[in-house]
């Protein structure tokens, strides 16, 4: 006998990212997917949305619509998927530390004081945005000090320059948090529970 499936599309989700976190949370799902890093500019969609002063959920939603609608264009039959976050702070976007100079800055400056991640995703098929949202979660940061962040760093080592805001909730950057207030899976970079309510909408989920 068959093993039952909640998906019921004609093919796999095609993910236009390379989030690991992102394709654990389709498989935690059951949702069957290939990956397609999508390969956009996305500074110039960044800056195109903060000379409008959008640099929050607007930018998150921008950055994912492009990246589905560039992976759809490659491959219009397929269901595409493109997501993204964004970090702000007192409404200014930060991005990935490049250095480990950069990324102590970076910490400091949350230190002791709340930031917003912002995720989103859009789906596209033959060159069309299907559905999109976005959802929103705020962090709360212990308070730091330089001591306290040379030995996260220490011992995080490489893998801070990964993320933005130098820290990956799920692993060793939990230690930096007082609070949190929102969804895991919108804070770990896919509103997932706005994701299924689309897919449901479309007709792709048996459940």
């Amino acid at each position: 006998m068959p093993t039952p499936s909640l998906w019921i599309g004609a093919s796999p989700i095609v993910l236009a990212s390379k989030s690991a976190s992102r394709r654990a949370l389709l498989a935690g799902v059951g949702l069957p997917f290939e990956v397609e890093p999508a390969g956009i500019d996305e500074r110039g969609v960044e800056e195109a949305l903060t000379q409008r002063g959008d640099a929050g959920d607007g930018l998150a939603l921008a950055l994912a619509r492009a990246k589905a609608l560039a992976v759809s264009a490659r491959r219009p039959q397929a269901l595409t998927l493109g997501a993204d976050q964004t970090l702000t702070l007192d409404g200014q976007a930060m991005h990935k530390a490049p250095t480990r100079a950069a990324a102590a800055a970076a910490l400091q400056a949350m230190s002791g004081r709340t930031h917003r991640l912002a995720s989103a995703f859009a789906l596209a098929r033959d060159g069309a945005i299907l559905a999109e949202d976005s959802d929103s979660a705020d962090m709360t940061m212990r308070a730091l000090d330089a001591a306290q962040i040379a030995r996260y760093l220490d011992i995080a080592g490489p893998a801070v320059l990964a993320s933005v805001g130098a820290y990956q909730i799920e692993g060793l950057g939990a230690h930096l948090f007082e609070t949190i207030s929102g969804d895991y899976a919108t804070i770990l970079g896919l509103p997932m529970l706005k994701l299924l309510a689309a897919l449901r909408g479309l007709g792709l989920l048996a459940l």
